[in-house]
Parts: C-alpha cells; structure tokens; sequence
C-alpha cells in the first residue's frame, strides 16, 4: 500500500509539473518607466541576417516579421510604414553545432595493444549534427531613438518546415510574454 501510495503521488507530480519548453528566452532588458500601452503604432526595420554559413529561407523571416507584428497588434499597436511609434529590430543569427558525448569505459572498451597492455583514454566522440537559432527582438522609441524593450531567445531549429514555423510562433509568443503593458490594454494574447 505504501508503495502504491508513492507511485500515485510521484506520477501526479509529474502530470502537473509544467512541460519543458524547446525555447529559452535570454536577456530580456526593459528601460525604466517603458510601458507598450503608450504606443499607437510599430513599423520594421531592416532584417539583419547572420547565418555563419547556414542559408536562412527567406519564409522564416517572412514568418518571424508575421509573428512579431501579430503580438504587437494583439497589444493594440497598428503596424504602419510612416513614422512608427515603434521600431521593430530583428536579427536571426543560425549556427550549425555539433553534439558530443564523452567515452565511457562501460560502455568503450579498451583496445587490446598485445604483450598484455591495455590502454583506454576518455575522449569526446561526436554523435550528431543539428542547428540552433538566435532571434532578436528589439523595441526602439523613434521620437527618441532609444531602445525600449529588448529581447532574446534560442532553439534548436527542427527538420521538417511545419515544425520550425511552429517553433517560430511559440519563440515570439515566449518573447512577447514578458512585455509591460499596462493603461487597458491586454498584456496576454
């Protein structure tokens, strides 16, 4: 009974605990006194790209400006290309990384070397290639050329395209979570 009674609890402990998110958001600074309620309208700049060799599809970015300009239309702001309120800088940065593991002596056996020596040296062997992606958001005053908001978050970008546009909505959504917005306008989507 007693067994029982910790399996059940230990398993609604998992049931509740929240799921790990494939985003991490990074950095997230906010000048003092900044408040997105106080803006009428937003407008993009210019998208720098670094991709480190990695081709970024331009339908990423197409996606990522669509995702950034739905949070900030979400929150009352209307997107114009005459004189924003609001500058919206984004930047991608793609690098190709590579996973290791380190040798174990379990599981990588030593070499026979003859005459009875055996040697085994732990070392760092590679098991897999992917990518990881950085976005940028960064929230500019225009009247006062300052930045407002700023904020940054990285990922492993998925191989099938639906699952990186999918990964692409929930990094912003994450981003835009921690942004102040007060004066009647709805800080969640």
């Amino acid at each position: 009974m007693r067994k029982f009674t910790f399996v059940f609890l230990w398993v609604g402990l998992l049931a509740g605990a929240p799921a790990c998110s494939p985003v991490r958001v990074l950095n997230t600074q906010t000048s003092p006194g900044f408040n997105l309620g106080s803006y009428q309208t937003f407008g993009f700049m210019e998208v720098k790209a670094d991709s480190s060799g990695v081709n970024i599809p331009s339908e990423y970015l197409a996606s990522l400006q669509r995702e950034v300009a739905s949070q900030l239309k979400q929150r009352g702001l209307t997107q114009t290309t005459t004189e924003p309120d609001l500058l919206v800088n984004l930047g991608v940065v793609v690098q190709e990384k590579t996973q290791t593991r380190q040798t174990d002596i379990r599981s990588d056996p030593p070499y026979y070397m003859g005459q009875r020596r055996y040697t085994w040296k732990s070392k760092e062997v590679e098991v897999g290639r992917y990518k990881e992606g950085t976005i940028s958001v960064h929230l500019v005053d225009r009247a006062r050329n300052e930045l407002v908001w700023g904020s940054e978050a990285e990922s492993v970008i998925p191989g099938k395209e639906g699952k990186v546009q999918e990964r692409i909505s929930a990094g912003v959504e994450k981003l835009f979570s921690s942004i102040p917005v007060t004066g009647g306008v709805s800080g969640k989507p």
